[in-house]
Parts: structure tokens; C-alpha cells; sequence
């Protein structure tokens, strides 16, 4: 393996002013920093954000054509998106690992953030950790089993 794809749905563009009580103050460039700083040598961290469904959708196509192993923050397609779900079902069906994850914890929030459609097919879930969730991840997919 030598990418891994970070993949940031709606809003998350937003990271470090949209809710820093909820999401921290830290934005995406500094996730970046985090996960490329965590990734083992030789593995390149490949963090994209979107805020259209298709876009994200066509990266998990792409994820699938490459077997590269995606780490996905859905945001708020988690509740709702079945055209994810079933692209994020693709990328595991062909055997490429890919974990949801979430900076806050979902389960502690509003109720209609309890369901996921996405977690059913994903290889893993990790939640509520902040950034750590991610480079959890990372580190799930990049070690050796």
C-alpha cells in the first residue's frame, strides 16, 4: 500500500470555525499535517474534502478501480445517503478496507444522528475521538495483519 485516501464530506471544509465546541478548532490542514506526520514511510496520506455527494461517491469508485484503502467522514451523508452507502459497500465488496469515521460521537448527540447507513458495509467504525479517530485509522490500515 502506498496512499491511503482520507475522504471529508459536507461542511467539513469547516473544520476550526464551525462549531469548535462540537468539531475542536483544529481545521483540515491540520489534519493533514497530523496524518501525514503518523504515516508510516513509504504510505502518502490522500485527504480530500467535498461538499457534493457525487464527488465523494466517484472517489470511492476510485478507491475501488485503485485498491486503496479509505478512511471516510461521510459528515452528514452518514444519516441519509444511500448512493453512499452503496459506493462505500463497492470499495469493501472488492476487499479494500475502509473505516467511517466521525469527530464527535454521533450516539451523544441529536437522535437522528444515531443512524448510519454506511457503518453496515464499512470495514470498521471509529467515533468521538476528534482527530484521533482518524489517525486511528490510519494506523488500523497501515499496520500489518
Amino acid at each position: 500500500m502506498s496512499t491511503v485516501l482520507v475522504l471529508n464530506g459536507p461542511n467539513l471544509g469547516r473544520l476550526g470555525s464551525r462549531e469548535p465546541d462540537v468539531y475542536g478548532s483544529a481545521d483540515l490542514d491540520e489534519l493533514r499535517a497530523l496524518l501525514s506526520a503518523s504515516a508510516p514511510a513509504g504510505v502518502t496520506v490522500d485527504l480530500r474534502q467535498t461538499d457534493d455527494e457525487a464527488e465523494l461517491i466517484h472517489w470511492l469508485y476510485e478507491a475501488v478501480d485503485a485498491g486503496t484503502p479509505v478512511i471516510l467522514n461521510p459528515a452528514a451523508f452518514t444519516h441519509y445517503s444511500y448512493a453512499l452507502r452503496d459506493a462505500a459497500a463497492l470499495v469493501t465488496k472488492a476487499g479494500v478496507p475502509l473505516i467511517e469515521v466521525h469527530l464527535s460521537n454521533p450516539h451523544a448527540r441529536e437522535t437522528f444522528r444515531h443512524t448510519s447507513v454506511v457503518s453496515a458495509v464499512a470495514t470498521g467504525v471509529i467515533a468521538g475521538l476528534g482527530f484521533d479517530s482518524y489517525r486511528l485509522a490510519l494506523n488500523y490500515l497501515t499496520s500489518p495483519r
